[in-house]
């Protein structure tokens, strides 16, 4: 899809790619060979975690000089991949790559363990002039979600990338209550359909529900 001027693609699971001048990639997981013709400037690490750093993914769509961000956890992994370079950055922090502003959010479970707020992983906020993305990276619906609200005023188009499968993060209905807190101008389904937790179907009923309280939502197809 493309809004804007800027074009986002959905890599399967949590993965996504951003295209606006610069080609950013999210959390690349399991990418199709098409996908994979696609060199990115930057590459965006959430966590950790196998289906989020994804090394033998990241090389596929990194080239010489590919900026490769990433949480200090992860930083022994980006090491493996030859030619890329690495900028390990906290929560909170923020990169200036010109047309390009990249800042962090945390993401943590609430009453679950496979993310837990002690181990500073994030989501990412990318904004590329009037267009404002957020991807929730791997999260429970959460406090710090709130600040988040104004985003999609003052002329902007603030587009939130959620997880919807459960288990390791918000489940639909939880979900749903995250873009109404955070109201933006549309929503996305991720973490789904890709064999690790998720369906198609929550997905679907994400988008259902969304739309049934106000709320523009969209599912994207895997390229």
């Amino acid at each position: 899809m493309e809004i804007g001027g800027v074009k986002i693609d959905w890599l399967g699971h949590a993965g996504f790619l951003i295209s606006n001048g610069k080609k950013i990639a999210i959390d690349p997981y399991n990418i199709s060979e098409e996908a994979a013709k696609t060199k990115a400037d930057i590459i965006l690490i959430t966590h950790s975690h196998y289906d989020h750093c994804s090394i033998k993914d990241i090389a596929k769509l990194a080239k010489e000089g590919t900026m490769v961000i990433v949480p200090a956890d992860a930083q022994s992994k980006i090491t493996r991949i030859n030619g890329v370079e690495m900028q390990v950055i906290e929560v909170g922090d923020e990169l200036d790559f010109g047309s390009v502003k990249i800042s962090t959010i945390p993401a943590y479970n609430i009453k679950k363990e496979f993310h837990p707020k002690n181990e500073g992983w994030f989501g990412y906020i990318v904004k590329m002039n009037n267009i404002i993305i957020y991807h929730a990276g791997d999260t429970d619906k959460i406090n710090e979600m709130e600040k988040l609200s104004g985003y999609g005023k003052n002329g902007n188009v603030f587009i939130a990338l959620v997880p919807v499968s459960g288990h390791y993060v918000m489940d639909v209905w939880e979900a749903v209550d995250a873009v109404l807190l955070i109201k933006p101008s549309l929503a996305i389904p991720m973490h789904y359909g890709s064999g690790v937790v998720g369906t198609k179907e929550d997905a679907e009923k994400f988008v259902k529900l969304c739309n049934e309280k106000g709320i523009k939502a969209e599912i994207l197809e895997r390229v």
